[in-house]
């Protein structure tokens, strides 16, 4: 079968390939509009089966994928069913799961909307910071109970922002976003990542640390590290306990990343303070203290892409497209050599 080359003039044979609902969230009506004038778009719905007889006649004539939540893996299997198939472009972050060896032997290109996704999850961290370094929600909650204010000039010297140290646990997508928000504030941002080094650290406008350091000087610790082998349990019982009385941990990287259990007996001892979008195991067991604890603020993995943020994953997903079909290649690549360093 002949395959054309990605340039002027070449319009891609495309298909969406994941759950409808992921389709019916992400990919609105002014999306599809966009798509079909970029592409020959198979008709929806979208493809959650790739063994199913639809789906393989649609594969076979496919160039490019425009995948999601709820893909299948694009096993050898699926691929030899995919002959003309090219590019992926996928409209979440991570593509573990669904990229395979099979997909960079046969040079699929693939894009992602990772860089999409890490906009809202850095805006709920800065906030988060910005509101734990005020203890809002505390005083909310005390204000509610009491009905009156307490004396404002005696508050604690540990409330504000102020020169709050904040430190940012590797410089991923997420991370390197977080930086660049809490550069407007008066804060002092420490960074460690193993892949970072002090020159780097110097132009991000951060001081490179190593983890025990990390810990023990920041009020604010917030962790953006992907869960791979080697990070798995990486925030230990010991840098918990290394963390100075009152600070705060914030998590919207992946449960296990940190030890649940070094966690949960730091906050229900009253030392230190968590803001968790992830859990391990997540959701937490209906029994588990940390939902009963006012020292622990507990959110739904809601901190990536969410109602209109969808469509910037979409937005993303459409340029991309349109990028490859004139051949000017991925902004955004996700390349195999980087696999294991990412989420």
């Amino acid at each position: 079968m002949t395959q054309h080359s990605p340039g002027p003039g070449f319009r891609p044979r495309a298909a969406v390939a994941m759950s409808p609902e992921a389709a019916d969230a992400v990919l609105d009506a002014e999306s599809l509009r966009t798509l079909r004038a970029l592409c020959d778009l198979a008709p929806l719905p979208a493809l959650d089966d790739l063994s199913a007889p639809r789906a393989r006649s649609v594969l076979a004539g496919v160039d490019l994928l425009v995948t999601g939540w709820g893909c299948p893996p694009l096993d050898a299997e699926v691929l030899r069913a995919a002959p003309r198939l090219r590019a992926v472009v996928h409209t979440a972050g991570s593509v573990r799961g669904l990229v395979t060896d099979a997909c960079w032997e046969r040079g699929i290109e693939v894009s992602s909307a990772a860089a999409a996704n890490a906009v809202p999850v850095a805006e709920y961290t800065l906030a988060m910071i910005l509101l734990s370094g005020k203890r809002v929600l505390e005083q909310a909650r005390a204000y509610r109970a009491a009905r009156r204010r307490d004396d404002w000039l005696r508050t604690p010297r540990t409330v504000g922002n102020h020169r709050r140290r904040i430190g940012i646990l590797s410089a991923s997508l997420t991370g390197r976003r977080v930086v660049e928000l809490l550069r407007p504030h008066d804060l002092d941002v420490l960074l460690y990542d193993p892949y970072v080094s002090a020159a780097e650290a110097a132009e991000l406008g951060v001081e490179r640390v190593e983890p025990a350091e990390l810990f023990a000087r920041c009020d604010t610790v917030s962790v953006h590290t992907p869960l791979l082998p080697a990070t798995r349990g990486l925030v230990g019982r010991e840098l918990i306990e290394a963390m100075p009385e009152g600070a705060v941990l914030i998590n919207t990287s992946r449960g296990a990343v940190v030890d649940q259990d070094a966690l949960t007996d730091a906050v229900l001892a009253g030392r230190v303070r968590a803001v968790l979008d992830v859990t391990d195991p997540e959701p937490l067991p209906p029994d588990h203290p940390l939902w009963d604890c006012e020292d622990a603020l507990i959110t739904p993995h809601l901190a990536g892409s969410l109602g209109n943020e969808w469509r910037r994953l979409a937005e993303t997903a459409l340029a991309e497209t349109a990028r490859w079909a004139s051949g000017a290649g991925f902004l955004h690549p996700v390349r195999r050599e980087r696999l294991p360093f990412l989420a």
